[in-house]
Order: C-alpha cells, then sequence, then structure tokens
C-alpha cells in the first residue's frame, strides 16, 4: 500500500509540475531575461516591469517580508543607486513549474559581478497570468 501511494505522489506529483505549457514556460524565462537586461543597462524602472504592480506584491529579503510594487521598488532605489553599484546580474534557474492554470514557481540562482567581488543567493518567485502577463507576484531573494 505504501509504495502505491508513493507512486501515485510521483506521478501526479510530476502531471502537475508538467501543467505549463511550451509557450507560458518561454514567456516567463523571457520575463526574467528582460529584467536582468534591464537591471544591467541600469534600469531599475525597467526591471520592475516584471513585477506585479500591486500592493499585495510580496518580497521577501534579508529584512523581511515587505509588501507592494512601490515599496519594492523604493527599496531597490535605494540599495542601488548608481549602475555601478548595481553590478552585472545572471540568472541560473534550477527549476519552473506549473502550479495550476495561471501560477508557475521558479527557483534559481542569482549572481552580481563586481570588478573587485562577487556576490549570490538563491531565488524563489511565484508567478500568475495577470491580464495575459506573466508577473511576479511573490519574490523570496536570500
Amino acid at each position: 500500500m505504501k509504495i502505491f501511494f508513493i507512486s501515485c505522489l510521483f506521478f501526479f506529483g510530476g502531471l502537475a509540475a508538467q501543467n505549463l505549457s511550451e509557450a507560458d514556460r518561454k514567456e516567463i524565462l523571457q520575463s526574467l531575461e528582460d529584467q536582468r537586461i534591464a537591471w544591467n543597462d541600469g534600469s531599475i524602472e525597467k526591471y520592475m516591469n516584471g513585477y506585479w504592480n500591486s500592493d499585495s506584491l510580496r518580497f521577501i529579503g534579508k529584512r523581511g517580508v515587505q509588501y507592494g510594487w512601490n515599496s519594492t521598488f523604493e527599496n531597490y532605489r535605494k540599495s542601488y543607486p548608481s549602475k555601478e553599484v548595481m553590478g552585472r546580474l545572471s540568472f541560473e534557474v534550477i527549476s519552473l513549474e506549473g502550479t495550476g492554470g495561471s501560477s508557475a514557481f521558479m527557483i534559481g540562482k542569482w549572481k552580481l559581478d563586481y570588478t573587485d567581488k562577487s556576490v549570490d543567493g538563491h531565488f524563489t518567485l511565484l508567478y500568475r497570468k495577470i491580464k495575459g502577463k506573466w508577473l511576479v507576484v511573490a519574490d523570496h531573494s536570500s
């Protein structure tokens, strides 16, 4: 009985992870790439286009949970006041899975390269398709 139950978990868990269409997968990955390009161009404004512009946006970082697009934008602007301070951003996507018809979950690594050092960490992003566009509705970066 245990083996049957575990087999069902893997089978149905695998189906749930596969419910993201190839078109949606490409859109999400392109959105992340657009954010990387915007960051490396020094444009936090364009970088923020990947986030849901709502008071319900959640960003979880070293200061805990922050709510709202405006709050997230202002925190980025304070922490990264110039292109030099922003460094050169790269991402490595570890996994991207659909969690329902209009949401997806991504796990990955981020890295900021500077002339004299690098800093890196991990992130989890919850995406939701809102008005036909995949947007980050929750970001946990460490």
